[in-house]
């Protein structure tokens, strides 16, 4: 019981969900449009809690990748129904490459978009950076935005973020 308070506590103090380097506060505001290859991944997630993943298609994402499906199986397990995920590789030639071997962590509950180096960049419309995980209420509001090192999957802070946005209505006028 402690641990939980605990982290959720720590969950609460971290500056803008946990990425100090946001310069405008995004909490609690619907995410800016964006789209990969004519996809609005973010377009029909009203009513779910939604995840998104901005990786790298390297050695630590990749690793990041499979233990996002292991979070996604055990959060399922607990009762946690009706949440997405979903992943944006880099948009840099290495990690285009490399995209199959990010895609192939997950499974297909999981989508993996690869930007293509003459479109907007997602990561920068989302202010967001390697790592970052970014978790949107049902009502596509951001709950958190968190960044290295509480985006590590082997720390409790995401799997925590997630259910706070889960459970709770932290933005507020959220009708689902």
């Amino acid at each position: 019981m402690w641990r939980s308070l605990g982290l959720a506590l720590a969950l609460c103090f971290l500056p803008y969900g946990g990425t100090e380097s946001q310069g405008e506060n995004f909490i609690c505001k619907q995410p800016p449009d964006w789209s990969i290859r004519d996809q609005n991944p973010m377009q029909n997630s009203h009513g779910s809690v939604t995840v998104v993943a901005l990786l790298q298609a390297s050695y630590l994402c990749i690793l990041q990748a499979s233990r996002l499906e292991d979070l996604r199986i055990k959060l399922e397990k607990e009762g946690y129904s009706n949440i997405s995920y979903i992943v944006v590789n880099h948009q840099g030639i290495s990690s285009q490459l490399n995209y199959i071997h990010l895609k192939n962590k997950v499974s297909d509950h999981i989508p993996v978009y690869q930007q293509e180096e003459n479109q907007t960049d997602v990561w920068t419309l989302l202010n967001g950076y390697k790592d970052d995980f970014l978790i949107y209420d049902r009502c596509g509001h951001l709950v958190y935005h968190l960044g290295l090192p509480y985006s590590f999957l082997t720390s409790p802070y995401v799997e925590d973020a997630i259910k706070i946005a889960y459970c709770e209505d932290r933005c507020g006028n959220c009708s689902f």
